[in-house]
């Protein structure tokens, strides 16, 4: 499965409404850290495949987003189920890290 890119228009239907927990990856195109962190959640994606959603918020796109969710430092990396927020991530961690996150 591919990183979905999730917009103001998609975000209530594909994050807070999906039946699946959600990682949502806040970062932007210029921010070295949001750079490295893009392979992990790559990799995240495609290991999670079927059993967790995984999409990023481009905040220089998508800035009501980041304001909603008081993502003030990125890469800030939401983990989402059931409508709610279960676990906030700034900054970049380990595979593993995520992994134990959505766990």
């Amino acid at each position: 499965m591919s990183v979905v890119h999730l917009t103001v228009k998609d975000f209530k239907e594909k994050v807070l409404g999906s039946e699946q927990p959600v990682i949502v990856d806040f970062w932007a195109s210029w921010c070295v850290p949001c750079q490295m962190l893009g392979p992990i959640i790559e990799e995240l994606s495609d290991e999670l495949d079927g059993e967790v959603v995984v999409g990023k918020v481009n905040i220089d796109e998508e800035q009501a987003l980041a304001e909603e969710y008081g993502v003030f430092s990125i890469p800030t990396v939401i983990i989402f189920k059931d409508g709610g927020e279960l676990e906030r991530l700034v900054g970049v961690r380990t595979k593993e890290e995520y992994m134990e996150a959505i766990q």
